[in-house]
């Protein structure tokens, strides 16, 4: 079955990373998107979250930020019995990743699929040209 998608993060930056996302995908309806904004406390944030959430069968979540605030809270939710996956460290690559995996029924490791598509272009640029040197 697959898997929907909730992103969370300081401010806006979840609804913007699914707007990248659709702007390489396409429209994405199993992406959700929960940011906390500065006017809001824990508690508006956790029941936007769970709005969500208990509205899905079957998710995994992407955070921001270990320690921040979005993912201490759904950590909490955790601790207390909630069952659902949880990766802090979200970025464009796993989210592609993630939703490319559900099209054609694999599941990803998302750990994996971020450090190997975390790279320093000039190192890679640099290691290109003494290939081509050789």
């Amino acid at each position: 079955m697959a898997k929907d998608l909730i992103l969370v993060s300081h401010g806006a930056f979840c609804e913007e990373l699914k707007k990248s996302v659709e702007m390489i995908m396409g429209p994405q309806e199993k992406i959700h998107a929960v940011g906390l904004y500065e006017w809001e406390g824990t508690e508006e944030f956790k029941d936007k979250f769970l709005e969500i959430a208990e509205s899905l069968d079957n998710y995994i979540v992407l955070a921001d930020l270990m320690g921040g605030t979005p993912c201490n809270v759904l950590s909490r939710l955790l601790m207390e019995g909630r069952q659902f996956e949880l990766y802090a460290g979200m970025n464009m690559p796993m989210v592609i990743g993630f939703m490319n995996g559900q099209l054609v029924g694999e599941d990803v490791n998302l750990v994996e699929f971020a450090r190997e598509n975390t790279l320093c272009v000039n190192d890679l640029l640099l290691s290109l040209d003494k290939e081509e040197e050789d």
